[in-house]
């Protein structure tokens, strides 16, 4: 056998197998292979992401059961693919002009896609080249992009779709509006955070009599410019009187009405409210129950226009300190109080958003939330975990209409022409999936194209089947639907279960008639190790990329799963362990070849006649491979990467390596200690596939690659409880050994003599059959193994199950000396403790310390009451 490095280079490693699994083609995936298929859609990264550690863990969790399922004999899809993120990629190009002293207008439509594109083809998959260091195992000759030719026309050809079965309409809403971005927003992309605002209360005077004034209070005083009512509750006796009569609105003298609407809660604020509908979404729904006036009030860059009266020109933040001074002025400012509220922003740029009046297209939703709450009820689609099951639903149940157009360049025009003709059905919007040559109606030739774009995720929630080339007709398309569409498994972000997921379910049932995956797994965030969400802002980010460089691409991940449960709180120093495993895994392998020659490196069976330690790691081989199979099934990726490493570094390196360091002659311990490495390797490749793969490529020259080899068979009559019972009591009486050789500072080499007893003949003849290995491993010079114990005196006994295991201590160290030492410890340390407990009991001090000091405190006294246990335990050793 061929030995390998020294040192394990996973710089090299992983740019050398990077590069092989993509030009070989292994990743491929043939619908006419007659395989059972196994498909998944990358959730497809912003073409201006790089990689962070939130797309870092989301892929390799991807990558384990891709790597599993097509070990386990299927014809895996792993579609890969970018978004074009029409706001987000339109800001990077735009800050670029910006630096040039430019903007998109002064360049026009045609040159500012231009750039854009430019921009793509440079940088749009940096974070494509990024995942393939993870070693993500897509389909790269496949990837999509969402604004490619091919997608472009089934985007188009949806929306007709949609249009010609009334599902798409275009109406005139208030809708969020983002300043910064200037282009409208849906629901779910107005993220809302609390914020300290204020509650500011000012009088409407009364047309009759203007010494008469009426009281209301709101967040946003800046829109008074544009109410058109104020309303009350009907049944609040308060103001009955006051209902149908008219107050003037401050600044622009407007006439406005008292309306009565149970809408409004008595116990906000004076119960009396503005009503603004153009710019407040409830104010617009009362407007249309009361035909309000709706009155703008903003430009689209939220600079108030010329029905701002004296306040037109300011931005709407400096209107509102303008217009409360100019309220204080005129004595109609009441009072002013705290108030935390939530308020929308923009979830690229993060500006506050604008509830703003606007003529929009909108997606009917309700009727197509029907069948995706259906799919779900009846676990057609199962959720993981189940708790986001009631999100979902709770989504699905109180939908509103999705906003679709944008109000920027960068993305899919929307397919909407319009003729300035005279006929009457000329007014009518023009929707065809081609450029229409001239009107249906009038037959002019000059058609404008509607300015807008479609929301990103429109194009995005048909990723499952668009990706696969739908809706064209051609063969090879069609055995690609039929082969891998639905798709398996969905994993994803819980933040995205709206944007993204319950729409590709209603897509996945409108256009394809089927769910467009089974299951979907919903992973947890990434947090840093105070459960802070990591973000540039707070500085707390660990770039994916840096850990690559510093401790290679399988300590990555490796040590992203083993962190995960349904968050992850990681700090840099945790990805030691991912390297550290790295290392253990080669370094055995170079033990293992230095110590076998002529033994195939193949599966390996057991069997009666081998000796207990090889019986007993071919069984812990093979439970290990069940469950771990197992946890991978049921998405447990953590659990099983745990078994793995508990397996591999506890029982095969620390355990059996050990016990076999003087039995390498022997061709069985060779050909188990080679099948169990085989086997392993295969095992470990879906988590750490750099490491396993450079391996083999040395173990198995003349073979195909270990990512295309199949998963390891479990041999059921290979798994033997007995012999891996009492394998553990010989593994736990060497442990308990080397803990009396610890708790006593008995050196190493002090040679020491050891008495095992137990009542059963079948212990003791396990034990004899392997006392050298007890021996050896445990350092004892002399083993006696009887029926009763025949030495009581100045030994350290311990229990193991049945077994009485005693190390005589008499002339190793000074008996009585060293239980005054323990005595003398513990009452300190009780001290201590008694003296911690009076002053965790103290009222005052756990009302005045700061939480993190109490909790520090509360830790060292566990840590104090742990150590007594300890002392007192190692006392209780002496006979």
């Amino acid at each position: 056998m061929m030995e390998l490095d020294k040192n394990f280079n996973f710089k090299d490693v992983d740019a050398k197998w990077s590069q092989y699994w993509e030009e070989s083609g292994v990743f491929h995936a043939n619908a006419d292979s007659g395989k059972p298929t196994y498909s998944v859609v990358i959730p497809p990264p912003n073409v201006t992401g790089v990689l962070h550690m939130g797309h870092a863990l989301n892929n390799t969790l991807q990558d384990i059961i891709v790597r599993y399922k097509r070990m386990k004999g299927f014809e895996t899809l792993w579609m890969a693919g970018t978004d074009h993120a029409g706001i987000a990629t339109q800001n990077v190009v735009e800050k670029q002009l910006a630096k040039e002293g430019k903007k998109r207008q002064d360049l026009g439509r045609e040159a500012f896609l231009e750039r854009l594109w430019e921009w793509k083809q440079k940088n749009g998959d940096t974070i494509i080249h990024q995942l393939k260091k993870i070693g993500a195992s897509c389909d790269w000759s496949r990837a999509r992009f969402t604004m490619d030719e091919k997608y472009c026309e089934a985007v188009k050809h949806v929306f007709v779709k949609l249009y010609e079965k009334g599902l798409i309409y275009q109406g005139k809403y208030i809708i969020n509006w983002c300043p910064r971005c200037q282009t409208a927003l849906s629901d779910e992309e107005a993220e809302h955070q609390d914020m300290q605002g204020n509650l500011y209360y000012f009088r409407y005077p009364f047309k009759e009599d203007s010494s008469q004034y009426l009281v209301v209070a709101t967040t946003r005083p800046e829109t008074m410019l544009g109410d058109t009512a104020v309303a009350v509750n009907p049944k609040d006796e308060r103001y009955k009187d006051y209902i149908g009569k008219t107050l003037l609105v401050p600044f622009v003298n407007r006439e406005i009405k008292i309306i009565a609407d149970d809408f409004v809660s008595p116990e906000f604020g004076t119960g009396a409210v503005k009503v603004t509908p153009a710019h407040d979404p409830n104010d617009f729904a009362m407007g249309q129950r009361h035909e309000l006036d709706m009155i703008n009030i903003m430009h689209p860059n939220a600079v108030i226009n010329n029905a701002g009266g004296e306040f037109e020109g300011m931005d709407r933040f400096e209107a509102r300190e303008a217009i409360i001074d100019a309220l204080k002025e005129l004595k109609l400012l009441e009072k002013t109080e705290a108030h935390q509220h939530a308020v929308g922003h923009c979830y690229r740029c993060h500006t506050v958003v604008e509830p703003y009046l606007s003529k929009q297209w909108f997606v009917k939703m309700k009727p197509l939330a029907e069948k995706a709450i259906e799919v779900v009820k009846t676990e057609e689609i199962k959720i993981y975990p189940e708790r986001w099951t009631k999100v979902y639903f709770n989504w699905l149940e109180n939908i509103r209409d999705w906003c679709i157009s944008r109000q920027i360049w960068w993305g899919h025009r929307i397919p909407v022409w319009y003729c300035d003709g005279n006929k009457a059905e000329c007014r009518h919007p023009i929707v065809s999936k081609i450029t229409p040559q001239e009107c249906p109606h009038c037959g002019a030739k000059k058609l404008k194209q509607d300015e807008d774009v479609l929301d990103t995720w429109f194009s995005s929630w048909l990723w499952p089947f668009a990706t696969l080339g739908w809706p064209e007709e051609k063969e090879s398309i069609q055995k690609d639907l039929k082969a891998f569409y639905p798709t398996a498994t969905l994993f994803t972000a819980p933040e995205i279960i709206f944007f993204w997921v319950a729409r590709m379910v209603m897509a996945g049932e409108e256009f394809m008639g089927k769910i467009p995956f089974s299951e979907v797994y919903l992973h947890g965030t990434v947090r840093d190790m105070q459960g802070r969400k990591m973000s540039k802002s707070l500085g707390n980010v660990i770039d994916p990329l840096e850990i690559i460089a510093e401790y290679g691409a399988d300590a990555l991940r490796f040590s992203l799963i083993m962190n995960s449960g349904q968050d992850l709180y990681i700090s840099k120093d945790k990805f030691e362990i991912g390297r550290n495993f790295a290392n253990k895994i080669w370094n055995a392998t170079r033990l293992i070849l230095m110590n076998t020659s002529n033994v195939e490196c193949t599966h390996v069976i057991g069997n009666a006649e081998m000796d207990l330690p090889s019986q007993w790691i071919i069984s812990r081989l093979n439970s290990t491979l069940e469950t771990v199979s197992d946890a991978i099934e049921k998405y447990r990726y953590s659990e099983a990467e745990t078994l793995i490493y508990e397996f591999f570094r506890g029982n095969f390196c620390d355990w059996y390596l050990e016990m076999i360091k003087n039995s390498w002659a022997d061709e069985t311990v060779q050909k188990v200690a080679l099948g169990i490495l085989h086997d392993s390797l295969k095992m470990m490749h879906p988590f750490m596939p750099f490491v396993t793969e450079e391996i083999w490529s040395h173990l198995k020259k003349e073979e195909k690659a270990l990512c295309i080899q199949s998963w390891p068979e479990v041999e059921k009559e290979c798994i033997n409880t007995n012999i891996e019972k009492d394998m553990q009591m010989v593994l736990d009486i060497i442990t308990v050994v080397r803990n009396i050789r610890a708790q006593w500072n008995i050196k190493p080499k002090e040679k020491i003599q050891c008495f095992l007893s137990s009542s059963s003949e079948k212990e003791r003849a396990v034990l004899n059959k392997n006392i050298d290995i007890i021996k050896n491993l445990a350092r004892i010079e002399t083993l006696t193994i009887e029926q009763q114990l025949s030495k009581t005196n100045n030994v350290a006994i311990v229990m193991v199950e049945g077994v009485k295991c005693a190390v005589l201590l008499e002339g190793l160290i000074d008996l009585e000396q060293e239980k005054q030492k323990i005595t003398t410890q513990i009452e300190e340390l009780k001290k201590a403790s008694q003296g911690l407990s009076q002053r965790l009991g103290n009222q005052k001090f756990l009302e005045r310390a700061p939480k993190d000091i109490v909790e520090k405190e509360k830790e060292r006294l566990q840590s104090l009451e742990n150590k007594i246990k300890e002392l007192h335990g190692v006392l209780c050793t002496l006979a």
